[in-house]
């Protein structure tokens, strides 16, 4: 008679696997996994390009305005 403590002791107990069974594990993850076509993946790589560029000119506005702001107090 196995109660459920028991059963829950057994569960959590790793199991001994091999080192070639991980890699098996893994190919088997990595086909469940979604994969976007190339059409996605040009879409979505020009809009993080996009967005990279639109906060590289507001950061370099303000690191302009910024540099003109402490000439005019210290300068």
């Amino acid at each position: 008679m196995t109660t459920r403590a028991n059963k829950a002791s057994a569960k959590s107990a790793p199991a001994k696997k091999s080192r070639f069974s991980f890699f098996v594990e893994v190919v088997a993850e990595l086909r469940k996994a979604h994969w976007p076509t190339r059409q996605e993946a040009l879409r979505l790589s020009i809009l993080v390009l996009t967005v990279c560029i639109v906060v590289g000119a507001i950061l370099g506005v303000l690191d302009l305005a910024f540099t003109r702001l402490f000439l005019l107090l210290g300068g």
